[in-house]
């Protein structure tokens, strides 16, 4: 699941469970410290507030191109830019920092740390981030019934398994009365033009093909394999309910990310080389 829908809005899970996890982690160190509780909400909150810049640096630091040709990029942090990993070790570091230094806060934020993790494994997997119902469905399993009825401006039927095969695909869901969408828009449509060899695939949700080609037209954009979804069903196959979101798989049609949400050029160079095939390694040894 990508997203999950509060009334009208919809908000990528996984901010939420991270939210709900350091939210846990605080809740627990404030109690268990007793009177240092005010010493271990501090603690939490630099924690959480280190693990957060560090996540992004993380992130940044592996993919700068992007970001050096447009700094400003590095404040929007709506294009899902984060390295996870280094955001936990380093909320890690600084209570077992904080901990050290500080020996009464020492059990109350090994609680708080054993607590976050439940919670975000409790939630990740009642959400499908995690375990048997994570939806990581295949091209090819998105095509197979019940697949969603989907064809090109045309009206001829359309198989997302068939134009993506053999190549990297990204497929894009969006609508023209979306605001996101609208934005990163020039941005796919040029990845599309200098990327030839991945497929870029714009798949509108839950509108005709007048409005798509006049919007098309009156935008100025000349993009291969837009396709429609009248029923709006692939982003309820995916996981999603929201736009824009952007799905990435591999050449043999596996998925490997997905985003909720406005995408930077950025962040989308840096998962477009996540899908490039990892080159052949030279052979050792020597022959017989």
């Amino acid at each position: 699941m990508l997203s999950v829908s509060i009334g009208p809005v919809a908000l990528p899970v996984a901010p939420l469970l991270w939210g709900a996890a350091l939210w846990t982690a605080h809740a627990l160190a404030v109690r268990l410290a007793g009177p240092d509780g005010p010493a271990a909400g501090r603690a939490v909150g630099w924690a959480a507030a280190i693990g957060l810049l560090a996540a992004r640096l993380g992130f940044v630091l592996g993919a700068p191109a992007g970001y050096l040709a447009s700094p400003l990029l590095l404040l929007d942090l709506r294009d899902g830019g984060w390295s996870p990993a280094v955001g936990v070790a380093a909320v890690v570091a600084v209570l077992a920092g904080w901990a050290w230094r500080t020996p009464p806060l020492r059990r109350p934020m090994a609680a708080g740390l054993a607590g976050a993790a439940a919670v975000w494994g409790v939630l990740s997997v009642a959400v499908g981030v995690l375990g048997p119902s994570r939806q990581e469905a295949t091209l090819a399993e998105l095509s197979a019934p019940p697949a969603p009825a989907l064809t090109d401006l045309s009206g001829r039927p359309a198989d997302l398994a068939v134009l993506g095969r053999g190549l990297p695909t990204v497929v894009n869901l969006w609508a023209t009365w979306c605001g996101p969408c609208r934005a990163e828009m020039p941005m796919l449509a040029s990845a599309q033009a200098q990327a030839p060899g991945v497929r870029f695939v714009f798949v509108n949700q839950g509108e005709d093909a007048v409005q798509v080609n006049r919007w098309l037209l009156a935008q100025g954009f000349s993009l291969q394999h837009v396709l429609l979804d009248p029923g709006s069903s692939l982003g309820v196959r995916v996981g999603s309910s929201g736009l824009p979101t952007t799905l990435f798989y591999d050449a043999s049609g596996r998925f490997v990310a997905g985003h909720m949400g406005l995408l930077s050029s950025a962040s989308l160079a840096a998962r477009l080389a996540a899908l490039a095939p990892t080159p052949p390694q030279p052979a050792t040894g020597s022959p017989r």
